[in-house]
C-alpha cells in the first residue's frame, strides 16, 4: 500500500464492514473523510457518486442507479439523505435528447424525471459527469494542489511531469463549464486514454475513481497527496511567493481591523447587511501583503466553486499604513471603485434572460498588513467565503512556484488558440474569462439553487450585544435572539455564566453566532474591550441591550452608605452612559439602522420607601433614554422597558433579599422550600397589584426588548415600555 506524507488515510476497515451491505452508507461514509479536510476539498464543494444494484419498485428486480451528492450539499457532513438516486439508463438516453453545448441546460429538467423511487433531491449539474463515467465510484474534489496545477499557464506541461515523476496517467482536459458538455468531454478522453487513472479539469478539479469503494477513496487521497508533494517541492525550491513582501503583517493588526470594520462592514452592506469575518493567519497576511498580492487580486479566483463565494474578484485596499481614519477614507474611496466596476462586468456580460445583478459589493476584502475579511449573510458563510479565497490563495500559491520561464501560448486551459486570447494570466497563474466567470456566477441553474434556500430568520443578519446576559432578563432575551437567527455576544461581570448562557443560545441556533466576554459596566475601558471584541467576532454591532443594574440593600440601620448610592448611579446610570459613548461611534461608521435597549423599571414613576437610590437612578435612566435617541437619530433607536418587579431568575433578588421581603409583607414560608419557590410566593404577591394579577417573568420582558430591537418597531424610539402588568401606580401621568 502506498504511503502518504501530506494527508492521512482516515478508512477504518473494521468500521466499514458494518456499511458494506449498504453501498449508500458506505459511499456516505467515504464523502465524509473526503469532507473532514479542507485540503482536499473545500466545504460545499466537490462531490462524489457510486454505481449500485437496487430493486426498482416498478419491475421488481435489480437497476442500476447511480448515487451522486445532491445540489448544495457538502461532503463533510453529508448524510445518506443528501444523496440524489437516478436511473442510470434514463441518464444514458438523455445523449439522445441533446442538441449541443448552446443547449445544455435543457438537460437538467430531465434530471428530477430520472429520479429513482421515492428520490426527490435535487441533482447536481455535475450529475452525468459521474454518470458518463465507467467506474462503480468516482469522485470529483477541488485540492489547492490540483488547481495549481489546473490553474498553471504551463499546467499541462507540468501535469506530464508529474505523471513521469509519480508514475501517473492523470489525463487534461482544457476549461468547460460544468454541465452536459464537460460530462460528454471527460467520456471521450477515459476512453481516448485507456488505463486512465484520473483526470485534471483545467481551471476547475480533479476527477478520480476506483472498483471498490475503498479502491477509489485512496485514488483520490494518494493524487492529491502525490500532488502536494509535486507543488511544495516547487515552492520549497522558489522561495519567496508572490513576489516577495511589500507589507509586512502590522503587530497591532487586529487594534486596526476593529477600529475599520464597522466602516468597512458598512459599506459592503449598502445593499443588505452582511457579517464579517476576520482572516490574519499566516497565508492570508502573506498574501495580502505581497508585491502581486493587487494584480492577483484582480484576476480573480479560477475554480468555479471559489468565485461562486468570493465573486468574480475580491477588492483590494491600498493604504499607506496611516491611522485608522485614512484607512476608513481609502476603503469608502475603494469601495466606488469596485462598485461601479463590478455593475460594468454584470452589463457587459448579462444577457436577456440573465438573473438581475445581485450585488456590487465585494464578499472579500484584502488589506495590506491587516490579512483578510470575508462577508456573508452569516457568520458560518462569511467564514467559508474567507477559507475559500485562502483556498485560491493556496492555488496561486503553487501555480506561482510551478512557473518555470517558459512562454505558454496558448494557454492550455483553452479549447482553441483563439479561446485562448481571453484568458487572463499573471505570471504563470491563469484565471477565467470574465464571459466564463459570469456564465457560471449569473448561471439560471445557480439562481434557481439560491430560490430553494429556506428564507432567513427574522435576526440573521444582525449582531447584538446583550450587557447582563448571564442571568434574567438578560439570558431570556439572548436566547429569544438566539432563536430569531441573530449573531449575539453575552456579556456579564459574571463570566461563567455568560459562558453557561452562550452555550445554551447556541444550542438554538449555531456555536457561530455565540460568543461570550466578561465586562464591567461602570468601567469605560471594559465597555470598550467588549466592543472591541464583538467587532472582532462579526464585524460590528446592530444591537446593543443591557439589562445588568445593581439594588442597593441598606444597612441594619436602614440608611444606604455614600458608597452604595454612589455605585447605584455608577452602574445603573453612567453605566448605560458610557455603554452609549463606547458604541456610539460603531453605529455612525456602520451608517446602518441600530438600536440601543436600556432597562428601566416601574420604580422610576412609584416613590418608595427604603429604594430612593435604585429608584431615582431609574427616572434619570428614563431621561437618558430621551436624550440619547435625540442625540444618536437618525440612524439609532433607543428605547427602554419599564418592568415591574422581575423576581424570577433575577440575580438582584438573592435568597436572603427574598426572605427579608417575604417576612416584611407576612407572606408564610417555609425555609425548606427552594430559592425558585420562594421568589415565585414573592412574584405572585407583587402580581396582586397589578390590574393583569400576573407574574412579570424574564421571558415578558425579553418579548418587548427584541419586539423593540428588530424592525416592527422601527417607527419607535424615545420610549419607555411598560412591562408591568397594569400597575396603576405606574400609569403615566
Amino acid at each position: 500500500m502506498k504511503e502518504t506524507t501530506h494527508l492521512k488515510d482516515l478508512w477504518d476497515e473494521s468500521h466499514a464492514r458494518t456499511l458494506s451491505a449498504d453501498q449508500l452508507a458506505l459511499l456516505r461514509y467515504r464523502s465524509n473523510l473526503l469532507g473532514a479536510d479542507l485540503r482536499i476539498t473545500n466545504f460545499g464543494g466537490g462531490n462524489t457518486s457510486s454505481k449500485m444494484e437496487l430493486l426498482d419498485p416498478f419491475a421488481s428486480q435489480p437497476t442500476r442507479v447511480l448515487a451522486v451528492k445532491g445540489s448544495g450539499g457538502d461532503l463533510g457532513s453529508i448524510k445518506e439523505s443528501g444523496f440524489a438516486l437516478l436511473y442510470l439508463d434514463k441518464l444514458q438516453q438523455l445523449k439522445n435528447l441533446y442538441r449541443g453545448e448552446q443547449y445544455e441546460d435543457e438537460m437538467v429538467p430531465y434530471y428530477p424525471l430520472a429520479a429513482f423511487g421515492e428520490n426527490r433531491v435535487a441533482a447536481s449539474i455535475d450529475t452525468p459527469l459521474h454518470a458518463f463515467l465507467p467506474f462503480p465510484h468516482v469522485d470529483h474534489l477541488h485540492p489547492d494542489w490540483a488547481i495549481a496545477l489546473a490553474a498553471s499557464a504551463n499546467g499541462k506541461g507540468k501535469l506530464q511531469e508529474f505523471n513521469r515523476k509519480f508514475d501517473r496517467t492523470i489525463v487534461w482536459l482544457p476549461w468547460q463549464r460544468p454541465g452536459f458538455e464537460l460530462a460528454l468531454m471527460i467520456e471521450r478522453a477515459v476512453k481516448e486514454n485507456p488505463g486512465a487513472d484520473g483526470v485534471l479539469l483545467g481551471g476547475h478539479g480533479l476527477f478520480t475513481w476506483g472498483q471498490t469503494q475503498r479502491d477509489c477513496y485512496l485514488n483520490s487521497i494518494h493524487t492529491i497527496d502525490q500532488m502536494g508533494k509535486f507543488v511544495l517541492e516547487h515552492q520549497v525550491r522558489k522561495g519567496a511567493l508572490f513576489g516577495g513582501v511589500q507589507c509586512a503583517p502590522l503587530p497591532e493588526r487586529r487594534k486596526i481591523a476593529a477600529q475599520i470594520l464597522p466602516a468597512l462592514r458598512g459599506g459592503v452592506s449598502s445593499n443588505r447587511r452582511v457579517v464579517a469575518h476576520y482572516a490574519d493567519d499566516e497565508d492570508s497576511l502573506a498574501f495580502a501583503g505581497s508585491n502581486w498580492a493587487r494584480e492577483l487580486s484582480r484576476l480573480g479566483t479560477s475554480c468555479p466553486d471559489h468565485f461562486l463565494r468570493t465573486r468574480v474578484c475580491p477588492m483590494f485596499v491600498s493604504w499607506d499604513r496611516g491611522d485608522a481614519s485614512m484607512l476608513k477614507s481609502r476603503i469608502r474611496e475603494t469601495l466606488v471603485g469596485y462598485r461601479s466596476d463590478y455593475k460594468k462586468y454584470y452589463e457587459d456580460w448579462a444577457r436577456p434572460q440573465s438573473p438581475p445583478l445581485r450585488d456590487s459589493n465585494p464578499s472579500v476584502v484584502i488589506i495590506p498588513g491587516l490579512g483578510l475579511f470575508g462577508f456573508g449573510k452569516n457568520k458560518k458563510e462569511a467564514r467559508i467565503t474567507t477559507e475559500f479565497f485562502v483556498n485560491a490563495i493556496h492555488a496561486m500559491a503553487g501555480a506561482n512556484a510551478l512557473e518555470n520561464g517558459e512562454t505558454n501560448d496558448p494557454r492550455p486551459q483553452a479549447r482553441t488558440p483563439e479561446y485562448s486570447k481571453q484568458f487572463t494570466q499573471y505570471h504563470n497563474y491563469v484565471a477565467l474569462p470574465r464571459s466564463e466567470a459570469f456564465r457560471i456566477e449569473y448561471w439560471a441553474l445557480e439562481e434557481a439553487k439560491l430560490q430553494r434556500m429556506p428564507p432567513e430568520a427574522e435576526f440573521s443578519r444582525k449582531i447584538a450585544l446583550v450587557v447582563g446576559g448571564a442571568s434574567g432578563i438578560g439570558r431570556e432575551t439572548a436566547m429569544l435572539l438566539a432563536h430569531k437567527g441573530a449573531h449575539v455576544v453575552l456579556a456579564d461581570a459574571d463570566a461563567q455564566g455568560a459562558q453557561k448562557v452562550a452555550g445554551e443560545a447556541a444550542q438554538l441556533s449555531s456555536p457561530e453566532f455565540v460568543a461570550h466576554t466578561a465586562v464591567d459596566l461602570s468601567n469605560s475601558e471594559s465597555l470598550a474591550r467588549t466592543a472591541e471584541f464583538t467587532i472582532l467576532q462579526f464585524g460590528g454591532i446592530d444591537i446593543v441591550i443591557n439589562t445588568a443594574a445593581v439594588f442597593p440593600v441598606p444597612a441594619d440601620a436602614g440608611e444606604l452608605s455614600e458608597a452604595q448610592w454612589s455605585k447605584t448611579f455608577l452602574v445603573n446610570v453612567t453605566g448605560n452612559y458610557l455603554l452609549a459613548r463606547q458604541t456610539e461611534w460603531i453605529f455612525a461608521d456602520q451608517a446602518l439602522p441600530a438600536s440601543l435597549l436600556l432597562t428601566s423599571s416601574a420604580n422610576a414613576l412609584v416613590p418608595k420607601r427604603g429604594s430612593e437610590a435604585y429608584d431615582v437612578s431609574k427616572t434619570a435612566l428614563n431621561h437618558l433614554i430621551r436624550e440619547l435617541a435625540i442625540k444618536l437619530a437618525p440612524h439609532v433607536r433607543v428605547n427602554g422597558i419599564a418592568p415591574a418587579t422581575v423576581v424570577a431568575g433575577s440575580t438582584m433578588f438573592p435568597r436572603d433579599r427574598v426572605m427579608h421581603s417575604l417576612k416584611e409583607y407576612n407572606i408564610k414560608f417555609s425555609e425548606d422550600e427552594s430559592t425558585e419557590e420562594l421568589r415565585r410566593r414573592l412574584a405572585d404577591f407583587y402580581a396582586q397589584r397589578t390590574l393583569t394579577r400576573q407574574p412579570i417573568l424574564p421571558q415578558d420582558c425579553a418579548n418587548a426588548i427584541v419586539w423593540l430591537a428588530g424592525d416592527q418597531s422601527a417607527k419607535t424610539t424615545g420610549h419607555i415600555i411598560p412591562v408591568d402588568g397594569g400597575l396603576t401606580e405606574a400609569f403615566l401621568r
